[in-house]
């Protein structure tokens, strides 16, 4: 299928076509060119997305509890020793935090990774997703976060390439900065919409 998005901070277009990025441009000249395509317009703005560089810290170092434990872990992401407990206590829960590690990556318009994963299922939830896997940095932004700041943004997108980015409600990119990544609205990887926002 065909997916035309759009956003209305700068009527920014981007044509995906299964995985891949089949135009960019202004929507106008887009939707005309391209009829039959579905259209999707978020608010804001549309970027390449982010290279989250913390991905063993936040996947692997990291219990991600699901809702139904909310009672006896929390609905926020547990660290350090209590997150190595509950592992060892269960290893089997890894992949299953890691799955919704990811769906908090992507909440923050995160679609690359850096960092080696050792643990098998973590890897195995990562490449499954669609995640990207890049460089870390030579020197990290601070303490682990889904928003760390600075933000790492990928290269510009390209006809051609994987349909991979993100949007984020806000003006422009200095205001990006300025708010984090939690004013992310969508994800897309693969040509997947694997987040969107309420």
């Amino acid at each position: 299928m065909t997916t035309l998005h759009v956003t209305e901070a700068d009527g920014a277009a981007v044509l995906v076509e299964g995985e891949t990025i089949k135009a960019l441009g202004p929507y106008e000249e887009l939707a005309d060119a391209h009829p039959s395509a579905r259209v999707r317009r978020w608010p804001g703005i549309l970027t390449p997305g982010l290279l989250n560089p913390y991905g063993p810290e936040i996947l692997e170092h990291t219990y991600h509890p699901d809702p139904r434990e909310a009672d006896t872990y929390g609905t926020v992401p547990i660290g350090g020793e209590r997150a190595r407990e509950i592992f060892r206590a269960d290893p089997s829960r890894l992949g299953a935090s890691a799955r919704r590690g990811v769906q908090r990556l992507f909440a923050h318009g995160t679609v690359a990774l850096a960092g080696e994963l050792r643990s098998k299922p973590v890897l195995e939830v990562a490449r499954r997703s669609g995640l990207a896997f890049g460089a870390r940095p030579e020197r990290l932004p601070g303490p682990v976060s889904l928003s760390p700041r600075p933000m790492v943004l990928l290269p510009p997108l390209a006809v051609g390439g994987a349909a991979r980015f993100a949007v984020f409600a806000v003006a422009d990119r200095s205001e990006l900065v300025a708010q984090g990544a939690g004013t992310c609205v969508a994800t897309v990887v693969g040509g997947r919409l694997v987040y969107r926002g309420r």
